[in-house]
């Protein structure tokens, strides 16, 4: 057992991109915030199934080219190689908390965006 406050971790890019609380050794879980217009690589798992739930604003999730609207409350489960795309769509930041199992280091390929977006 442990505890951890999320006050505690930084987010990649400074105020925004992915927050991962914890990294393995068999679950990913963190936090993804995007601020207005900002996006994040399509991409896809090998063997990681991916899930968004939106607690804050409205994120556009594309999966294989097909856009799904999550607001908050909604929640995305993605199964291994579907490819993933996630873009803010408001005029206000999102928030998501997000989970990947089973935990990988190198299981991480990003795809084209216009391919993601047909």
């Amino acid at each position: 057992m442990f505890l951890i406050d999320e006050k505690d971790y930084e987010y990649r890019f400074g105020d925004s991109g992915p927050k991962y609380l914890i990294r393995g050794p068999r679950i990913n879980f963190g936090l993804v915030r995007l601020k207005a217009g900002e996006d994040f690589d399509p991409h896809i798992h090998k063997v990681m199934e991916e899930n968004f739930y939106c607690l804050e604003g409205t994120v556009e999730v594309y999966v294989d080219g097909t856009p799904h609207t999550l607001t908050p409350g909604k929640f995305i489960h993605v199964e291994p190689n579907e490819a993933h795309y996630l873009i803010n769509i408001s005029d206000k930041p999102v928030l998501c908390a997000f989970s990947l199992g089973p935990s990988m280091e190198d299981d991480k390929y990003v795809v084209d965006k216009p391919e993601m977006l047909k």
